[in-house]
């Protein structure tokens, strides 16, 4: 079997949602979407249910997945339904839904289900993707609580600058978000991952982390409660092949790295069809066997290129670290200019082994 693989630490995925949950005094629903950011939706669910508060995911697709594994905790859909046809999979599968436009509060009000909806009420407080106006929240809210099919309203908003500590947008975010809710009674939802590691309220009754679940730092600087995060994936695969070049003979595509001394230069199972940024250049680090080494060329669809020539004892068979405990994956993402959103979401045909 190919050696490609990503090691899913269950421990550290549970240590972190229960900083989440400390850090925001409250429910936490964990933020499962894009098969947990890469880690493996159903398995991350499965470790976290017997304490997590519910969990959330993009869209209904995602949310059927973990019914069909098994998984009984609330669902909440946070892009909502996309189709009238949705509503009754809904109620059928207990799941919770956003609404953030008009349209869907049509829906809604259309719909003649029973009351057993529960609906999650966006505010566009500054983010402009979706969410109803401030001008316009109170009357969505009012016209919720009248919908035959809608149980109870929970209000939220979604930060757009969380992670850049210090910016006064996210401030003027809660103020926005504190105006157009003034008098609604019902739960209120704000805080993400960012806003619960670099900032110290507002207050909410769900908070919905999602980076920081993974061990993943969202903010442009540390904070005390980021640095207590523990890395969950760690990418690992092995070296296949072992090259010893001569002083100025290139080495893979586009010849973009060429020896300047004699090298070793050991071939690894790892390539951008793995999700490992093609982008990635010359010096990005990795660990042999433990030891650090770098990026050495281009990296292929299904391999890439590491300079051994430092690591003797270092040759086929030796263990690839990519990212994960000894190699940082903010430092891989920072190489190519990446987010760490992006690198870990990117994560695909390689074995997920949980541990």
């Amino acid at each position: 079997m190919r050696p490609a693989r990503a090691l899913i630490d269950l421990q550290a995925l549970r240590a972190n949602y229960r900083l989440a949950r400390q850090l925001g005094a409250a429910r936490a629903l964990a933020v499962v979407k894009a098969d947990a950011y890469g880690h493996g939706a159903v398995v991350c669910a499965q470790a976290l249910e017997p304490e997590a508060d519910g969990f959330a995911v993009a869209c209904i697709e995602e949310a059927l997945s973990l019914r069909e594994a098994g998984i009984q905790a609330p669902i909440l859909l946070l892009e909502g339904f996309f189709a009238a046809d949705e509503l009754a999979l809904i109620v059928r599968y207990r799941l919770w839904t956003v609404v953030h436009s008009e349209w869907q509060l049509r829906l809604l009000e259309q719909w003649s289900g029973a009351a057993s909806i529960k609906a999650w009420l966006k505010l566009d407080s500054g983010m402009h993707r979706v969410g109803f106006s401030p001008a316009e929240y109170q009357a969505a809210w009012r016209r919720l609580q009248q919908c035959a099919a809608v149980a109870s309203v929970v209000c939220m908003t979604h930060f757009a600058r969380a992670d850049e500590m210090g910016c006064a947008r996210t401030q003027e975010q809660q103020d926005s978000f504190a105006a157009a809710t003034a008098g609604l009674p019902g739960e209120r939802s704000l805080r993400n991952s960012p806003s619960l590691l670099g900032w110290s309220g507002p207050a909410s009754d769900w908070v919905r982390p999602g980076l920081m679940l993974y061990g993943m730092d969202p903010l442009d600087r540390p904070s005390a409660s980021s640095r207590q995060l523990q890395p969950v994936m760690t990418l690992l695969s092995r070296v296949i092949a072992v090259r010893e070049l001569a002083a100025g003979e290139p080495v893979g595509y586009g010849a973009q790295f060429v020896t300047t001394r004699p090298s070793r230069i050991g071939v690894v199972a790892m390539g951008y069809a793995d999700g490992y940024p093609q982008c990635a250049p010359t010096g990005t680090p990795v660990a042999v066997d433990g030891q650090s080494a770098v990026l050495a060329g281009r990296v292929s669809m299904d391999m890439l290129t590491v300079d051994l020539t430092d690591l003797p004892r270092t040759g086929v068979g030796s263990e690839v670290e990519l990212w994960g405990r000894q190699v940082s994956a903010a430092e891989v993402a920072a190489r190519c200019h990446a987010s760490l959103y992006e690198l870990l979401c990117g994560v695909r045909r390689v074995s997920l082994v949980a541990t």
